[in-house]
Order: C-alpha cells, then structure tokens, then sequence
C-alpha cells in the first residue's frame, strides 16, 4: 500500500534490521491503513452529503495527513523528542510541587503563564482558584511542549513545516480547557448565575446560526441587527454614475469649494466589499479623502452567484478597472487621474499598469498606492497552508459543481489564522455563556462577505498564489497582453502592515521592487485591516518610512533597519506624497451637475447583496 508513511520509512528499513524500529515501522503502517480505511469511511458517509464539499474534504484529509506524518517525525527523531520530554516532565513537576505549597498557604511563581495577548484566561478565577489555575498551568505546559516539538521539524516530500505548525496549533487550541464548559470557571459561574438559563440561551444561538449558514456554522461575530448599510455604515454622501455586470461605480460629494484637478479612483478588493474603507465618519478614508480635497469614486463589485460562474480575471480589468478609468475620465473630462488599490485590488491595479503600459497608454495613471498588495505571492503567510496542487485541484473541482467560491467559507478560513481571537471566544461567548457579540463596525463588515467567480478564483489561486506566476515577467496574459511589472515606470507609494498575516509585509515589498519607477514603500502597525483603517484621530499604531531620496535596499530586513519610526496615522504622509500629484485647485465637481447621468444615491445597490440572496435560486 503506498502512503505518507511507508515512502518516507523506505530507506530507514534499508538501514537498519533492529527489531524495535522493525516493530515501530509495524505499528507506523497499522495505524496508516486504519486511517485510510477510516477516510474511505468518510468518503462514503459524506459522498451525498451538499453540506460537506471537495475543498472541506481535502482540507480535513490534509489535516489527517499532517498528524499522521507529525507522529512519523517524531517517532524518528527519538533524541530531539526525549530532550522536550525530560523538559516537559520537569514542568509538570515543579507545578504539582508549587500547587502544594500554593495549598499550604505559600506564595508561588508561576511555572508558566498565558502569552502577552492571551485573553482566553483573563477571568480572575483562572488565577485565585487553585484548581483551575492548576488546570490552566498543566495546558499551558504541554500545549507550548508540543509545539515546539512539531516547530523543530522540517519540510517533508508531502508536507510542509507551515502545515505541521498551523495544523498542530488548531489541535491545541481547540482543546484548550476555556473552550469546556466543565473546565471554564466563567462559563460555571455564568451557568450558576442564570440558573441554567445560559445554557438554552447558548444552544439558541447556535441553532441561530446553523440555521442562518447551514452546513457552514458561521459564528456570529457583532449584533447584525445595530448596522445597516446606507444607514450608519457607508454612509459618506455619493451618486452612482455607472453600472455594468460586474461593478457599480460611485462617486462621492465634495466637502470642499476646491477640488485638486486629477481625481481619484479607488479599486477595492471583491473579496470583501468596498465600505471597508468607510466604516462611520471617524474612521472613513474616503470621507478623510474627500475632505483633503479629491474628488473620489471608487468601484462597488457586484456580489457573484452561479450566474457569473464564467466571469474571468481579466474580466476584472476589462470591465473594472479600465471601465472605470473610463469613466472617471469621462466624468471630469480628465486625460489621467491617481488609482489606489487594496489588497486583490491593487492585485488588479499592478495588471492594470503594466497592461496600459504594454500599450503605450500609461500616461493616464499619474500615480499608484497600493494597500497591502500582493504582487509576489512566493510567500502569502499562513494562508499558504491551503496552497498546494491536492487542496486547490479538490476546490476547482468544486467551483466547477457551484460556479462560485462561497465567501463566507473563505471568512472561516481566515478566522482560523487567528483562531483564539475569531473563533474560539466567540464559540465561548455566543455557545457555552449564551451571551450576544456586541455591536462592532468592523465585524459586521468581516460578517458580510461576497462570493468569488468560478472561473477567477481558479484563475487566482493556479496561477498566482500557486504559480506565482504574475512576478515573472510576462508569466501572465491578460486580454492577449503578456503582463510585466518590471515595466511599470508609474509613481507607486505602497503601504504594507507590520503584523498582516494576510499579505506578509516582506512578500509586499517583494512586489515593489519589481516596478521600475519611483517607489515609496510606508510599513504601517497592526495588520491587514487595522493597519489601513487608521485614521488620524486615532493614529495609534504609526508607520516606518524610508530616506525618500535614497533606493529601496533589495531585502527587506534592511529596509526595516534603516526605517524611520513616526507616530500617528499614514493618511496625512499619503496625502503630502499624492498632493504634487494631484494638480492645481478648481471649482468642486458635484455629481449631480456632471457630465454622466446619475443612476442612484450612494451607496448603490451591488454593496446591499448579501450571499444568501445571489446564492438562492
């Protein structure tokens, strides 16, 4: 029988005829085969089950796989093993020790204590109550002793350490003790405090949610009822000019009697939707931008169903992008304007550029800002678990059946890369206290997804996160143009986040050095989201700059070194670099005196579907 196991140990029976590693590779193999009748098992419970796809199959299999393998490593590396095994009895020693003493009365250290962020212990009686901090110590010791055994181990032929690492960290998390209700003293005092009533309170909520996302049990996150689009997010005032099947385009009111001259269009991801970047007033970019004095518009993809099933990457270019360069242009009567792109909009906006390029028509793009772009994909961060040929071959075969990528499954994917925080507190929250998530602008917005076209979401992953492909010169076509960056002469200011774990800060920088042209490269704190959205009122995570006169170093720890730290918000730099740019004051352009007919007010109708509706026929 070929398997992960017998392959690797193929060598190992060459080596050696003792008869304790003859009997080891014994039960190595018995356990193989049992797991793989026990996958043949599933494979048929699950063969009519709608609920469960080829993409969760090959997700969970993978997931097998890992902890099959994890256990072969170890098992062959007995040296490395036994050293973390004397370790880890000595911790567990000290902490019975300590916890008698603590019994009689005498003040103790702890043996080990949860790491800085750590919230799953924050209730005090994790800490006065001996039991349970007894509880808590115990899972902490062993959880950090296996994973540092797993983080010592390398790549093999079918895995990767970023699987081993990732897989074992669901596996402890999930049994951590403040996710049993049994072993959770605020979940007890809770059940005690309400008299059982949390309990029913707890299973409602869980069957609200099953029946709101069956077959994905997506946890509610914030109470959906305290937002409404229109109504108190996205709510900067704005007109739809133009619509096609794949995106409205709305351009915002000036607050401002001038404007500067060249607009600006803004490209957001269709991962999520566009109002991201206008949450409430406080913390809009697009209110701040148009307060500064551009005239904004920005692209509102339309939510897919199975009816865009074909709808292609390029086809993203074709009538996004470079529709609404169109547009824009002919709404001011401009020749050029600045673009900013976010995340797989700025994806977009590099094919973009390099497209205009190849056509001699780059002069219509005076600037580029990309926020927390990929443009080399050779390292996406953890999201690169799921990336290799078994997984995304099981999610083709999928979007073929579908012909779109469920966006509420990609949400969960995400969560799970920060599983404590978006996951597991909130199981805690909604399910074992029965309590309701409060109203949070955010997670609302990270609540209401968007689905993603068959055809480009295999596009996408194959060729780029897979492939990485889009880095290489001309290693892409898009509508018969081979695409390369190198020849992107454009001004660039690039803005990546120190703690993103979804566009990692050094794969982004990767992508700036590709551009030929002048680049100004912004490292914000935080992450993905918190690293953008972050306005000046607030301004509390600062960003690094770089000698603007001086060319960028060519690894990115080295930029890093010589950075310079400021406090505050990006925003007002950005605005100090787009301003040159951005050509002299005029008169303010209203929407309703320009030169396209107004289809609606903002913030139109695509950013209102929600997935249920375009996913039910």
């Amino acid at each position: 029988m070929n398997s992960p196991f017998s392959d690797s140990l193929f060598h190992h029976r060459l080596l050696s005829d003792n008869p304790a590693v003859k009997m080891l590779h014994r039960a190595v193999d018995a356990a193989d085969e049992a797991a793989v009748k026990f996958r043949h098992q599933l494979e048929y419970l699950w063969a009519g089950n709608k609920a469960v796809n080829d993409a969760q199959m090959s997700t969970l299999f993978d997931m097998m796989d890992s902890y099959r393998v994890i256990l072969e490593q170890l098992a062959l590396h007995p040296v490395k093993t036994s050293k973390r095994e004397i370790r880890l009895l000595k911790d567990q020693s000290r902490l019975i020790i300590n916890s008698a003493r603590r019994a009689l009365g005498q003040e103790v250290e702890p043996v080990i204590s949860p790491a800085k962020g750590d919230r799953r212990f924050a209730h005090e009686d994790w800490n006065e109550n001996l039991l349970f901090d007894y509880i808590k110590q115990a899972y902490l010791i062993n959880a950090t002793a296996i994973l540092e055994l797993v983080d010592q181990l390398e790549d093999t032929r079918t895995h990767s350490h970023a699987e081993f690492v990732f897989y074992t960290r669901q596996l402890v998390n999930a049994l951590s003790p403040s996710n049993l209700p049994v072993l959770n003293p605020e979940v007890l005092r809770k059940i005690q405090e309400t008299k059982g009533m949390s309990i029913l309170d707890g299973a409602r909520n869980l069957w609200e949610d099953y029946r709101n996302n069956p077959g994905l049990l997506n946890i509610t996150m914030t109470d959906y009822s305290a937002f409404e689009v229109g109504s108190n997010i996205a709510t900067t005032p704005g007109k739809v000019i133009y619509q096609n099947d794949l995106m409205q385009l709305i351009q915002y009111e000036p607050t401002t009697d001038k404007v500067f001259k060249t607009p600006l269009l803004i490209i957001p991801p269709w991962i999520n939707k566009y109002y991201i970047l206008d949450l409430k007033p406080k913390n809009s970019f697009i209110k701040w931008a148009v307060d500064q004095g551009h005239t904004v518009f920005i692209a509102s993809w339309k939510n897919p169903g199975p009816d865009m099933a074909s709808v292609q990457f390029e086809d993203y270019m074709s009538q996004g992008s470079l529709e609404a360069i169109r547009v824009v242009k002919e709404a001011t009567d401009e020749e050029a304007l600045n673009v900013i792109g976010y995340c797989i909009g700025g994806t977009l906006l590099g094919c973009t550029l390099a497209y205009l390029h190849a056509h001699g028509q780059a002069d219509q793009i005076k600037s580029a800002t990309y926020l927390t772009t990929l443009l080399d994909f050779s390292d996406p961060g953890e999201i690169g678990v799921f990336i290799n040929e078994h997984t995304i071959s099981n999610i083709e075969k999928f979007l073929d059946k579908t012909g779109y990528f469920d966006g509420r499954a990609m949400a969960f994917s995400f969560n799970m890369l920060r599983e404590n925080d978006l996951y597991w507190a909130y199981f805690v929250n909604n399910y074992l206290k029965g309590e309701k998530p409060p109203a949070f602008d955010l997670l609302y917005w990270n609540s209401d997804g968007t689905n993603l076209p068959a055809a480009m979401q295999k596009y996408y992953l194959r060729h780029m996160y897979l492939e990485n492909r889009l880095i290489q010169p001309g290693g892409i076509t898009l509508k018969n143009t081979p695409i390369d960056l190198g020849k992107i002469t454009t001004p660039c200011y690039f803005l990546s986040a120190e703690q993103d774990h979804i566009a990692k800060w050094n794969s982004t920088y990767n992508g700036a050095k590709a551009h030929s042209g002048e680049v100004t490269f912004v490292l914000s704190g935080s992450g993905h989201i918190a690293g953008v959205v972050n306005p000046p009122t607030a301004g509390k995570y600062g960003y690094r700059t770089f000698n603007p006169k001086a060319l960028l170093p060519q690894e990115s720890e080295e930029w890093f070194e010589h950075s310079t730290k400021h406090e505050g918000s990006w925003w007002p730099h950005w605005q100090k670099w787009i301003k040159p740019r951005a050509g002299r004051k005029i008169t303010a352009r209203h929407p309703d005196n320009g030169l396209l007919p107004v289809l609606e007010n903002a913030p139109g109708s695509y950013v209102k579907q929600r997935i249920a509706e375009v996913i039910t026929p």
